[in-house]
């Protein structure tokens, strides 16, 4: 698989995701007009991914902001996670939250409980 490189825009989260090294990157603001388009090409470059994977995955999601209709396609992204820690597949997720944004601190703790997966919640000023 190829490395894929999404750079950041205002509305967009910068996407890096190097399959070679299991690791997917996820940094920004994520208000897309369509985050049906935006997400689509992730969710798929991850299923993909998940067919010969590395020994552990590791996804570092980094965001300022999100809005509800990112917010169901990063909850499937967690699935997908999911399903495949769960069929023994090894990964770690670190969920970063600005000191005071309670939030993204917030969706951060109820995605860990919803999809309970092992997540840890960073604070970073």
């Amino acid at each position: 698989m190829e490395e894929y490189l999404l750079k950041k825009t205002f509305n967009t989260p910068e996407v890096h995701f190097i399959p070679s090294e299991g690791y997917l990157k996820i940094e920004g603001r994520s208000i897309p007009e369509d985050p049906n388009e935006f997400y689509d090409s992730i969710i798929k470059l991850l299923k993909e991914y998940y067919k010969n994977p590395e020994e552990i995955t590791r996804c570092d999601i980094k965001l300022e902001y999100i809005n509800s209709g990112s917010s169901k396609f990063m909850l499937e992204l967690l699935r997908i996670l999911k399903i495949n820690y769960d069929q023994g597949k090894d990964c770690i997720v670190n969920w970063y939250y600005e000191e005071d944004d309670e939030s993204i601190q917030e969706l951060g703790m109820h995605y860990k409980s919803t999809i309970k997966l092992p997540m840890k919640l960073i604070e970073y000023y």
